[in-house]
């Protein structure tokens, strides 16, 4: 499943990579949302929501589906300001319709209003609609429905200062100690993208990301193929070139006519990439950056493929061995009953998998799990391969 974001013929510097601070305070109030996402961060998280105001804690309370399990596309600006406020002042831009169709994707749930074509502040079936919605995923997120559709600028307002607040109870310290990082990521992306390119600069913001590239045809070529039809009509155009994003959704949005794409860096973002990609707004990735002692997250695509290596029994027979120590193949063949070819079989596609490590000794290769992927995994199942 992913999300494809359609570059078109747009040029590489029609992507701007810079750190945001409303994107950053929302990736904190969903961390404070859903501390068990980021156990990293769990002192973080711990000892801000305990210093918290009572008050304003209750109040981010009644917000916090506005966060927790998908973001308002507005809460994350495809245009990022230098201050909190100055986004804020962008977002009190938007228009009423807008704002609304936004914070209701997230109250009613996502899938359910992308496609919804009537406003719900103008058709009274839209409404009613969203309404039941809403109130189907909780009695809070029915009341902020029901406030937001009955009086859009209170809540609007509501909203901003509920930001503003948590501005002055913990982000502004927060955000002056992760700031340089961010900038820093940043500046190192975008001069990766000028000098090595957008494929090379995805990879490295996330391995989720991908680029495809479609060759445009020749403009001079003859429908049959000749390619001398009609020589000089026309020059070389750009290639057809879109962002392949791993998500658990299937989407296409383009970036051509919003101009361009915005990659927001986040310190408090891991392990999530947040994608905006509805209809109207500037895509945006908001991407986890690097730190060091962390490994690089591990491609969807090669999980599975991990966990369909050692759904086979003969080779979690032989993952179980290799746990405890090295062991050549004929070794192997000869502690399970199988022929060695068979044996070399299943190695391959564990060692595909990137589940083994090798090293020789003489004329023989010794195998071994690699416990280290393997607990990636998960400890159940590092804990049952050891047993």
């Amino acid at each position: 499943m992913t999300v494809t974001v359609d570059l078109g013929g747009l040029p590489d510097d029609r992507l701007l990579f810079a750190p945001s601070p409303l994107a950053e305070l929302i990736a904190m109030l969903h961390l404070l949302a859903e501390p068990a996402h980021h156990p990293g961060l769990h002192g973080w998280a711990t000892a801000t929501a305990g210093a918290l105001p009572p008050d304003l804690a209750d109040r981010l309370g009644e917000a916090d589906f506005l966060w927790r399990s998908s973001r308002a596309d507005f809460l994350v600006p495809g245009l990022p300001g230098a201050t909190l406020a100055e986004e804020l002042d962008a977002v009190d831009r938007l228009d009423d319709e807008r704002f609304v169709a936004a914070a209701l994707i997230t109250t009613c749930g996502s899938s359910r209003l992308t496609h919804r074509r009537s406003s719900p502040l103008a058709d009274p079936v839209a409404r009613e609609r969203a309404r039941e919605l809403a109130l189907a995923r909780g009695p809070r997120q029915g009341a902020f429905a029901d406030r937001l559709l009955t009086d859009p600028p209170a809540v609007r307002a509501r909203i901003r200062r509920l930001l503003l607040e948590c501005e002055q109870a913990f982000f502004a310290d927060a955000w002056r100690q992760v700031l340089p990082g961010l900038a820093a990521d940043a500046r190192r992306k975008a001069d990766l993208l000028e000098r090595h390119g957008l494929a090379a600069t995805l990879a490295a913001v996330s391995p989720a990301l991908a680029l495809a590239v479609d060759e445009p045809a020749d403009p001079n070529a003859d429908p049959n193929g000749n390619p001398e039809a009609e020589p000089g009509v026309a020059g070389p155009r750009p290639p057809h070139r879109r962002i392949v994003i791993d998500k658990l959704q299937d989407n296409t949005t383009s970036a051509v006519d919003a101009g361009g794409v915005t990659f927001l860096p986040t310190a408090f973002g891991r392990p999530h990439l947040v994608v905006v990609n509805a209809p109207g707004w500037r895509p945006v990735v908001q991407y986890p950056v690097a730190e060091a002692g962390l490994t690089d997250p591990v491609p969807l695509g090669l999980v599975q493929q991990r966990l369909e290596a050692l759904a086979h029994p003969v080779r979690l027979r032989l993952v179980r061995t290799l746990a405890r120590g090295p062991h050549t193949t004929g070794e192997l063949a000869d502690s399970w009953q199988l022929t060695a070819p068979e044996v070399s079989r299943h190695l391959a596609v564990l060692r595909k998998a990137g589940l083994l490590t090798t090293r020789r000794r003489g004329r023989y290769v010794l195998y071994e799990l690699d416990l280290t992927a393997s607990a990636r995994l998960g400890g159940d199942l590092l804990e049952a391969v050891l047993r």
